[in-house]
């Protein structure tokens, strides 16, 4: 019997377009409901925007158009971005549709029913950046939480007594610690209420773009719960027709950015305990988004659109970077080298090569047939790969469970790692080429376990990477991946003699002109202009720096001591993280290898005096710096596009250098 699942993403403010920041909550949250929905949960996945406010109706204005014309606009570009990206949300709801205004009354009257709103005045300080009140500061004092101009503001508001539940949240954080994840933003809550709640003006009676409230219209609730609401109007609750509400309330992850804990974690639990509501399982925050180590922002000019990635390389390399890059509740780095390094490492020699060339192998020798792997031609390496892929479904699983997503993706690549260093091993190619019954019997075994490898990893990505599986799937002749019940994932299961389908590449390598197409994307896009609300004075950074030191006159270089380098000459030369892919020894020469390595955008080829001290077949998969922009020489008749680094001390063996911490390949080091 399946259970009910119900995650939601904050619904987002549309005082900006979208950008990669929004589409991270997104793509996380339909990743989820996408596994759930694998395991047969009945999935509900509630997506949509936030569209009241006074931020709005002043941005509206100065747009020149109607607080609606203005909503309708941006709202509507949300949503074409989710279908673009095949986001599989359930529903989207909008702060100004009819169904959700119905509902936020109807809550509004039930907490004011139950005695936890009354009428009084407010004096003190607003920003409405964050639509918050602030009662810390004093008047022209900035907002603690984005540092803008708070405004002064004195009117008459309804009030929700918040402070009556300061027990009860705490008593909440306490008793279930999973309430809030991760634990850091759990401590920041608690803390906040320990420190001691006061009552919560919920109306604004100085503006009217929002929902009115019932038989006092002059004042619109405050766009905080009427924003917070949509997570049970959506589903129908204060309508007629109540049988989602019954169904899939409460939710299991209520999933937000970390900026917006507060309103998630004090306020919505506690007007749904003045509502005598059930509250939500679970609020997961996630960390931001960071471009160039600020946050993503229209002021900073930092904005990165997720449709200039899809439109490179593609919407399964954006949900795969942002899940597997990003330590999920952490801040991330994003950067277009980034992107375009783990692309080409992870996934176009990675999961794609291993799909590439075992499927093709598997058609050139076995007829496209998946072969008979005989028992007799077993070997420990065999079993060593099925144990590798046992254990990757029973982790994987429990990592994804608690939104650890890039480890649960690292473990999985793992097992793409150990199954190409396998196949390097085995050599299917020279088994074929020995035309023997024992060879050919081998030659099976080996193709059919990096098959059922394949298979595995495929069905565990399916849900962060939905395009390029379901092609996989259909090149190993399964079928439809969606059929496929995850629940009963395990090694073995890849039937003899199916017949495979036409073997393509899904993950073509990116060049170095991906990263150069997509950056003059953004800048074109920003060239347009994408701002959609005026920019506050507090937004604008000041430029006299730098055209001071442009203007600057330039001072002669000081002189450099005998034999020693200046920082500029060491800054030309060009040192990265490199992967080895292939190793073999150079004939005629007992110092030197030829090895190909992986920079992440790009494979080279570099001849290096290391064989003395290093066997080829040790080389494989492991990281090595290179010199990247050293000039091509030929060693032997074979070109060298680089140089390795070693140690070599007097008379002694080099020896790499190499990390104790794990490395992203392409890296540069400083």
């Amino acid at each position: 019997m399946s259970k009910k699942f119900y995650i939601t993403t904050p619904i987002y403010y549309v005082n900006a377009h979208p950008h990669i920041g929004h589409a991270y909550t997104t793509l996380a949250c339909d990743t989820i409901a996408r596994r759930h929905r694998t395991l047969g949960d009945d999935t509900w996945f509630l997506t949509g925007t936030d569209e009241h406010g006074q931020k709005i109706e002043r941005a509206a204005q100065a747009a020149g158009k109607t607080p609606q014309q203005f909503t309708d606009e941006i709202s509507e570009e949300f949503r074409t971005l989710w279908d673009r990206m095949g986001l599989t949300y359930d529903d989207y709801i909008r702060t100004t549709s009819d169904r959700h205004k119905q509902g936020v009354q109807a809550l509004w009257k039930r907490i004011k029913d139950n005695g936890h709103i009354y009428k009084s005045h407010y004096t003190g300080q607003y920003c409405v950046f964050d639509e918050l009140y602030v009662d810390s500061v004093g008047p022209g004092a900035p907002c603690p939480e984005c540092g803008r101009p708070t405004e002064t503001v004195k009117e008459e508001n309804y009030f929700f007594t918040l402070s009556a539940f300061q027990d009860q949240l705490i008593r909440l954080y306490t008793e279930q610690p999973d309430f809030i994840r991760p634990e850091t933003r759990r401590n920041e809550v608690l803390s906040f209420v320990r420190g001691g709640l006061r009552d919560l003006s919920i109306s604004r009676s100085t503006f009217s773009w929002g929902i009115p409230v019932p038989d006092d219209p002059k004042h619109v609730i405050y766009v905080w719960l009427d924003a917070l609401a949509n997570y049970i109007t959506a589903l129908g609750y204060g309508s007629n027709d109540t049988t989602k509400f019954d169904k899939y309330w409460p939710a299991d992850v209520h999933m937000i950015g970390k900026e917006i804990v507060r309103f998630h974690c004090v306020y919505w639990p506690a007007f749904l305990l003045a509502a005598g509501l059930p509250l939500p399982k679970g609020i997961v925050a996630h960390g931001w988004l960071l471009f160039e180590e600020s946050k993503m922002s229209k002021s900073r000019g930092n904005i990165v659109r997720a449709e200039t990635i899809v439109d490179v390389l593609g919407g399964d390399a954006l949900r795969y970077f942002l899940l597997r890059e990003v330590v999920f509740g952490q801040d991330g780095s994003f950067s277009f080298d980034a992107l375009v390094q783990r692309y080409n490492s992870d996934l176009a020699n990675g999961l794609g090569n291993l799909a590439s060339r075992t499927l093709t192998m598997i058609t050139r020798y076995f007829k496209g047939e998946v072969p008979y792997p005989s028992h007799t031609a077993h070997t420990p390496a065999d079993a060593a790969i099925a144990d590798a892929a046992k254990k990757v479904i029973a982790d994987y699983g429990a990592l994804f469970d608690q939104f650890q997503f890039s480890r649960a993706l690292e473990a999985a690549w793992g097992l793409v790692a150990a199954v190409d260093k396998y196949i390097v091993e085995n050599e299917p190619w020279a088994l074929d080429e020995k035309k023997n019954e024992e060879s050919r019997s081998r030659l099976a075994t080996v193709l059919y376990t990096s098959a059922e490898a394949l298979r595995i990893v495929t069905a565990l990505a399916h849900p962060v990477m939905p395009d390029a599986t379901t092609k996989i799937w259909a090149q190993m002749g399964l079928g439809d991946i969606k059929k496929f019940d995850l629940t009963q994932l395990q090694w073995g299961q890849l039937r003899l003699g199916t017949k495979l389908g036409e073997v393509q590449p899904v993950f073509p390598r990116a060049d170095k002109s991906a990263v150069e197409r997509m950056q003059q994307m953004e800048e074109q896009s920003a060239s347009v202009g994408t701002d959609v609300s005026p920019v506050q004075p507090s937004e604008v950074r000041p430029r006299a720096a730098m055209s001071a030191t442009a203007t600057a006159p330039v001072k002669p270089a000081a002189a450099i001591p005998d034999g020693k380098i200046s920082i500029d000459d060491f800054a030309k030369v060009e040192l990265r993280v490199a992967q080895v892919k292939t190793a073999e020894r150079v004939k005629g020469a007992d110092k030197l290898l030829r090895l190909e390595v992986d920079l992440g955008t790009e494979v080279r080829q570099l001849v290096a005096g290391i064989a003395e001290a290093y066997e080829p077949e040790a080389l494989i998969g492991r990281k090595v710096v290179i010199v990247a922009n050293l000039a091509p020489r030929k060693l032997r008749g074979l070109e060298s596009n680089g140089m390795i680094v070693a140690a070599s001390p007097e008379g002694g063996k080099p020896v790499l250098a190499s990390f104790l911490e794990d490395v992203p390949i392409g890296t540069r080091l400083k």
